[in-house]
């Protein structure tokens, strides 16, 4: 870190912002989006379309039980945790808990089912450790804008880590990232399984 260099230095976002606007750019005044910034209109399917990344095939979205409710177009256009665009109806909201590549099925659920105590992460980076301790106690982030929430981690071979919540959290999605902390520092991380 100490030899890190920011190119934008000390200056603030509002700052940057008048600097955009003294060089008449259109995204001096672009609104803030927590989204992919090169998915503007934040269709994902119809990008991983327009991308040739994926393509629609026909599938089952089913219950915890394996009821079939409805179908899909392809396990790719959903994400654990996702509740709109499902395309069925039910008594109570429903969200997609598991996405079974295997069976081609999206899994849905109520918002208990969404909670997860354990996972695994694996392509483990270990910023903080040359070899990093037998199990250790930190801050797990799941994701963008989650808190972080105290964790055991066991690091495992392979580049793997086992991770164990000390308090179950709700919508822990493969594909995303995890990074553990101790207060500010980040001792490393890897992708949750």
């Amino acid at each position: 870190m100490a030899r890190t260099l920011f190119p934008l230095g000390e200056k603030t976002k509002h700052d940057t912002r008048e600097v955009a606007r003294d060089c008449q750019l259109k995204t001096a005044d672009k609104e803030e989006s927590m989204e992919i910034c090169f998915v503007p209109d934040n269709d994902y399917g119809g990008f991983l379309e327009k991308a040739n990344l994926a393509h629609q095939h026909r599938g089952e979205i089913v219950d915890l039980r394996g009821q079939v409710l409805g179908s899909h177009d392809g396990i790719e256009f959903y994400t654990i945790g996702q509740r709109k665009g499902l395309g069925i109806s039910a008594p109570k909201p429903l969200y997609v808990v598991a996405l079974d590549a295997v069976a081609n099925r999206v899994v849905v659920g109520d918002d208990s089912a969404l909670a997860r105590e354990r996972f695994e992460v694996d392509r483990c980076n270990w910023i903080a450790y040359d070899a990093p301790p037998a199990t250790l106690e930190a801050t797990v982030q799941i994701r963008y804008h989650h808190p972080g929430t105290p964790a055991t981690i066991t690091p495992l071979p392979g580049g793997r880590a086992s991770i164990v919540l000390h308090t179950p959290q709700r919508a822990v999605t493969p594909g995303q990232a995890a990074v553990f902390y101790d207060g500010d520092t980040v001792l490393g991380g890897g992708w949750i399984r």
